[in-house]
């Protein structure tokens, strides 16, 4: 099932996988490749954070159905992550990385290494192997990336289009990245060089205008939306969801939605990067009691660097029960309007599910385009890198939410309320609503066949397996 560098339990140390992906019915075209040198193979080099991980699995997966070959390569325990959440010192993966290329390319016509743009020192070895091509993966909205190229040029050299919305106020991104994560960024810049093209989790369904202004600034290079990577299709109700996942123990928080009517209940989460603080915990538990709309809050602290370390799980929800105002939970509980969960949530599912009808969220790009795919309209909160922007994206430009507070406010439980409420309980909210599942729709139909996402991927796919 895995070719690897090194096989061993999830643990703190430093271990690598390289993982072959073998999902659904794509498996028996596999298990020969090794003997057809004619074959085509890829090989993703993922960053280790959960939006990266979780994307580039997806990509994996879509790979897979052309049937295609695919190594997802990481460090054991955040594979062994990413593949339990698929629904749901990294720099030293560069010799092990070399190591598998190498032993990979004498296999291969042709060697396709797709690494996300922060690991393009990692295959830096690629382009020593001839029959190999890079291709770089942003994790983040063309709208964050085409304004990150605009400003790098100083607004200049690039008319932008009468149709084509940009706020006049972009947030700046000062004080949203910490200096060493501006040093990793800025080391990988000489290496993304050698890239053939680019790919982007959106779909031109969502951003064209975006993919196009950044085809207009990087001429050179081929630009695929390849997006969403997500899965779309929807479980019409439990039992159907039972048969399909029958091995799978349903989470607590489906059964709650189960009980609650359409729309009614705000998914509360602010991503795997994210601590609050106890003020923040307090004002928004106030928040959403006084807001008298149903709630399901994900409260727990950002991902450690492994998160199967037995004492930094137990960390997990430490603490909260104390934080929360005196009597809180108990409150909610009995009177059936809040769930709170202190460990990783099902987030697709609980988006998926007909009873969720808003998301207040950090605005992380994966979590945005999950919240477009599943129709459900933003209730933003940014907190930092390119976060702010694409709560823009969100709220100005889609107008599929509202936003709560920006990056730079302090948060107070009347804002929490009046958010909460303005989403869940008014005709904006209703309208938001509607625009979302539009949205939906319109990017549902992108993956139809002869669909403009289907296309792209196709083209992609043509691209790679070309003689």
């Amino acid at each position: 099932m895995a070719s690897s560098l090194q096989s061993s339990p999830p643990s703190s140390k430093n271990t690598y996988q390289s993982h072959k992906n073998h999902m659904m019915k794509t498996e028996q075209g596999f298990h020969h490749h090794h003997h057809h040198q004619n074959q085509v193979i890829v090989v993703i080099v993922p960053f280790p954070a959960q939006g990266h991980l979780n994307q580039l699995l997806h990509l994996s997966r879509l790979i897979l159905s052309y049937n295609i070959p695919v190594h997802y390569v990481g460090t054991t325990s955040h594979n062994l992550q990413a593949t339990l959440r698929v629904q749901a010192s990294w720099l030293h993966l560069r010799h092990p990385v070399a190591s598998l290329l190498h032993s990979l390319s004498s296999s291969a016509r042709r060697l396709i290494v797709i690494h996300d743009s922060l690991m393009a020192s990692v295959v830096q070895d690629a382009s020593g192997i001839p029959n190999a091509e890079t291709y770089t993966f942003h994790s983040v909205s063309a709208f964050t990336m085409f304004l990150f190229f605009w400003e790098a040029m100083g607004r200049t050299s690039i008319p932008i289009p009468n149709h084509t919305h940009l706020p006049k106020q972009v947030p700046s991104l000062e004080n949203c990245f910490p200096p060493q994560f501006l040093d990793l960024i800025s080391a990988q810049y000489e290496f993304n060089k050698s890239s053939k093209g680019t790919l982007y989790n959106t779909s031109r369904a969502i951003e064209r205008p975006y993919m196009e202004l950044i085809e207009r600034i990087h001429c050179g290079k081929k630009h695929w939306a390849l997006g969403p990577f997500n899965p779309l299709e929807v479980v019409q109700n439990k039992s159907s969801l039972e048969s399909s996942s029958s091995i799978i123990r349903r989470h607590f928080s489906l059964e709650w939605l189960d009980e609650q009517e359409e729309n009614s209940v705000m998914y509360v989460s602010f991503g795997t990067t994210t601590t609050l603080t106890e003020e923040q915990i307090k004002e928004i538990a106030i928040g959403l009691e006084e807001s008298k709309q149903k709630f399901i809050w994900v409260l727990r602290n950002a991902d450690k660097g492994n998160i199967f370390n037995s004492n930094e799980e137990e960390e997990e929800g430490v603490g909260t029960e104390q934080i929360l105002p005196k009597g809180f939970e108990e409150r909610v509980k009995l009177r059936g309007i809040g769930l709170i969960v202190r460990e990783w949530a099902p987030q697709l599912e609980i988006l998926r599910h007909s009873s969720t009808g808003g998301f207040m969220s950090h605005c992380g790009w994966n979590s945005c385009m999950e919240s477009i795919t599943m129709g459900v309209p933003i209730a933003a909160w940014p907190m930092h890198s390119d976060q702010p922007r694409n709560r823009v994206l969100i709220t100005e430009v889609l107008q599929v939410g509202l936003m709560v507070k920006d990056e730079e406010e302090l948060v107070r439980a009347s804002m929490v309320e009046n958010g909460v409420r303005r989403l869940m309980a008014t005709k904006e909210g209703d309208e938001m609503r509607r625009k979302a599942m539009k949205l939906r729709s319109v990017v549902q139909e992108s993956l139809d066949e002869g669909g403009v996402s289907r296309l792209e991927m196709d083209s992609f796919i043509a691209h790679i397996t070309r003689l």
